[in-house]
């Protein structure tokens, strides 16, 4: 089973239609589903303490929705890039050594907490650009559908 944990909820329609379309494709070769926890509000006056407690509070969310034996790959921009390949067998190689429950991890806007990042038994840097983390979804989305047709030596377009 693979789950993406996010905070906050995906307010734009055309992203929310991505994100239903590639849960649709994904289902045909395993289970996932999405789990929103609240994201807090940060104005741009805050401090860098107070944005730090922001993180804080959303960490404690996400893990508190996370399992001991649940692998988890946290979307971090300072962790390692990963290609399609290299996710599809990364996904094959933890269903092969019994590890069945895959968490894929985003932060709210302002990063993750320091707790999180200690949780995470990868960080995975998916591009060197910055995306809003609700657009992150739908990019993380299509490339979990993109490794299982790959493990399933099935065509997808380049």
């Amino acid at each position: 089973m693979i789950r993406l944990l996010a905070c906050g909820k995906v307010k734009e329609k055309w992203m929310q239609g991505g994100i239903d379309e590639y849960l649709k494709r994904i289902k045909a070769y395993d289970r996932i589903e999405i789990v929103e926890v609240q994201d807090e509000k940060a104005p741009q006056s805050n401090s860098d303490a107070e944005n730090e407690q922001v993180k804080d509070k959303e960490g404690e969310r996400l893990l508190a929705r996370i399992r001991d034996d649940e692998y988890v790959i946290l979307l971090d921009l300072a962790g390692k890039p990963m290609d399609s390949v290299q996710l599809a067998e990364k996904i094959e190689s933890l269903y092969s050594t019994g590890k069945s429950r895959i968490d894929f991890v985003i932060g709210g806007s302002l990063g993750v907490s320091k707790a999180l990042i200690e949780r995470a038994d990868q960080r995975w840097m998916i591009s060197v650009n910055t995306f809003p983390h609700q657009l992150c979804r739908v990019i993380v989305l299509e490339q979990i559908y993109r490794a299982f047709r790959i493990m399933h030596h099935e065509p997808y377009h380049k």
